[in-house]
């Protein structure tokens, strides 16, 4: 009875085996169709191209907090003027030095001003005069805990660096990534100045004194509407007569001070007396002449000026996530030999943007662009800039309405090598941030040949040898932390950022204009029209670029 049983039972499992196999074989073939499609929906789809709908926090509907609006104040003076003057909780706003040797970015003590009566200025019309200028597009947030406000929500990062950026088609990394706007440099600076690990409270051991002033914030309340210039400069005049009436000013007239715009230097040199110039005279004031002034971009033709980088989208917290960013560019596979992000400008003449991006149509799949004319909002989406500029070998850097731009510094941050069309656009523009070298990291083409038509950019950047390119990719990486602006909240240990490569170009300059001082000699003595060569090679005799910065030649609205 038991052989029967056994045996009957054995023929049932063979009948039931082979059914039971084949319903398992169709459960994961579509469990894997589902999960293909699912990874394809959160990965490698862009959501935020669909009309009408983005990744939005729900803390989003005040942009200004990412510029950190409310340190804009006003503090009352002698003789009833005011100064705008960002509100500082912990006074450490003079960068000094005990010693003349070895300067460095991170051996130095600080002291500062300490500023009390502050009262809230206009804090809503401010505001609503600077919304436009921020960025209107919504990301989403990581999980760091570390900025979660009351009841666990998620709040924006008051230090200047905009939204959290997540990482959107796996083209960032999980952190340190921001919607960080590109006149948002000054609130950055500052909070970096604040985490200086060289403050002292005593100035008299000052080196450097550094204004926690915000000219852009300032001036972008009336560069597009009509106001006459008492307003323009009220503020900037109120600030050096401030600024004169302290004791730290009279031990060397003002020129161990510094300070940062976020704007270009246009901004802050109105060429005429008129309401209808373009910005305020910050820059031209005697007392600005002595101090050193850090912008986005400076002149070429003025000596008080220094041009440090735009901010990107990328603020690390640690060393860790600038070489593991260094580490994913070199594996990453280019798709185009070169790219342009940008649009014409038909109304300024000698623009070559045109020219530019009739080759890039013309060079069909080696040339890939992102056209910012009908839908610039698409030019402003990081996901879209940085997975253009990553895919491509070269990027393209024409002038726009100034001689530089911050796509410069998107494309060195993509690994994209940059290709300049003006030596204005970098050569002599960050002398602390980029090597004197230009070749060994961007190539140079005459605006002139390619307005001329005297050169195809697709066959010039074809003809380059691919060791030589290799070589040049490498450069650019190795540079992404120079211009790169760590978070404020933190501090790189082994690697010099944007912000220490400035404050130690400030604290050397001003310690040759201390000695100079001391000596009796005068280091400033050149024709300040030459500043350009002076600055970069140290001397001003005649040079091949001398006519890209004759000034008869240049058209750019700011100049």
């Amino acid at each position: 009875m038991r052989r029967r049983f056994s045996k009957k039972r054995d023929q049932e499992e063979k009948m039931e085996n082979p059914i039971s196999a084949r319903h398992r074989n169709k459960f994961w073939f579509v469990f894997f169709l589902l999960f293909v499609f699912w990874y394809f929906l959160l990965y490698e789809f862009d959501w935020s191209s669909l009309p009408g709908l983005s990744l939005v926090s729900p803390d989003q509907e005040n942009h200004l907090q990412s510029l950190d609006s409310s340190s804009i104040l006003r503090k009352n003076v002698s003789n009833d003027q005011n100064v705008t003057i960002p509100l500082n909780h912990s006074p450490r706003n003079i960068v000094s030095r005990n010693d003349t040797s070895g300067i460095s970015g991170r051996d130095m003590n600080v002291s500062t001003y300490t500023e009390t009566d502050y009262e809230i200025r206009d804090l809503e019309e401010l505001q609503k005069e600077l919304e436009p200028q921020l960025p209107q597009e919504g990301e989403e947030f990581d999980d760091d805990d570390d900025d979660r406000g009351e009841n666990g929500r998620k709040t924006k990062p008051c230090n200047g660096l905009g939204q959290r950026l997540g990482n959107p088609q796996r083209l960032f990394l999980s952190s340190g990534w921001y919607t960080t706007h590109q006149f948002a440099l000054e609130v950055i600076f500052h909070n970096r100045m604040k985490q200086y690990e060289c403050l002292t409270n005593d100035s008299s051991k000052a080196a450097g004194v550094f204004v926690p002033y915000y000219p852009g914030l300032d001036i972008a309340r009336y560069l597009w509407d009509h106001y006459n210039t008492s307003v323009k400069d009220y503020d900037t005049m109120g600030l050096v007569k401030w600024l004169k009436e302290k004791p730290e000013w009279n031990r060397m007239g003002g020129r161990d001070h510094f300070l940062v715009t976020g704007r270009i230097t246009w901004d802050f040199r109105r060429a005429v007396d008129e309401d209808s110039g373009w910005g305020n005279k910050l820059m031209l004031l005697p007392e600005s002449q002595n101090m050193t002034m850090l912008s986005i971009e400076s002149s070429p033709w003025n000596k008080n000026d220094f041009a440090i980088p735009y901010p990107t989208y990328f603020h690390p917290s640690n060393d860790d996530q600038v070489l593991q960013w260094q580490n994913k560019l070199r594996k990453q596979k280019k798709k185009a030999l070169f790219c342009f992000i940008g649009g014409t400008r038909p109304s300024m003449k000698g623009s070559i943007r045109g020219e530019i991006m009739e080759q890039c149509n013309a060079a069909k799949r080696k040339c890939k662009m992102l056209e910012c004319i009908d839908s610039k909002e698409n030019c402003v989406k990081p996901a879209n800039v940085m997975k253009l500029f990553q895919s491509s070998v070269f990027c393209l850097q024409p002038p726009g309405d100034s001689f530089t731009r911050r796509s410069t510094f998107d494309s060195i941050l993509a690994g994209c090598i940059p290709v300049f069309f003006h030596p204005g656009s970098a050569y002599v523009q960050y002398l602390w941030h980029l090597p004197r070298n230009y070749k060994k990291y961007s190539v140079f083409i005459s605006q002139e040949d390619v307005k001329n038509k005297k050169v195809s950019i697709e066959r010039l950047l074809s003809r380059i040898p691919k060791n030589k390119v290799l070589s040049m990719r490498e450069e650019v990486i190795k540079l992404i932390p120079k211009v790169t602006y760590a978070d404020p909240k933190s501090r790189l240990e082994t690697v010099e950022d944007a912000f220490d490569l400035a404050v130690k170009g400030v604290l050397q300059r001003v310690e040759g204009l201390r000695r100079d001082m001391k000596e009796g000699r005068n280091s400033s003595d050149f024709d300040e029209e030459k500043s350009w060569k002076y600055y970069t090679f140290g001397k001003t005799a005649e040079h091949e670029w001398d006519d890209f910065f004759d000034r008869t030649r240049i058209s750019f609205q700011y100049t």
